[in-house]
């Protein structure tokens, strides 16, 4: 069972930055898939980006693509999500997710570990 702990989250005006982490409890280094969602109000929750820790190939939502980049760092079992340009719209609050079990990477069912979220909220 992993455990995701994120962090990061906080209140920011437009167009500005936030850089969330999500530490894994077991090695990132498998090569797997890991992501982050969000879930803004009244809203579903969507795929932000996504990432191969092995490969580092990466694969972003297009209303935030040239904006956020998600990274990894293996040895310290670490993903990150980079926002900059932040929006009105992109306040949500965003959960790290592991354990992709394969299929579509947008597809929030296709993992099977979530983070607790950190929100993030953009005034």
């Amino acid at each position: 069972h992993v455990q995701l702990v994120e962090s990061g989250g906080g209140s920011v005006q437009a167009g500005g930055s936030l850089t969330l982490s999500c530490s894994a409890s077991e090695s990132t280094s498998s090569g797997n898939c890991m992501a982050w969602f969000r879930q803004g109000p009244r809203k579903d929750r969507e795929e932000v980006a996504s990432i191969y820790t092995g490969s580092g190939l990466t694969h972003s939502a297009d209303s935030v693509k040239g904006r956020f980049i998600i990274s990894r760092d293996n040895a310290e079992n670490t993903v990150y999500l980079q926002l900059n340009s932040l929006k009105l719209e992109d306040t949500a609050i965003y959960y790290c997710a592991a354990g992709f079990a394969g299929g579509s990477v947008f597809r929030a069912a296709n993992y099977g570990y979530w983070g607790q979220g950190t929100q993030v909220t953009v005034s």
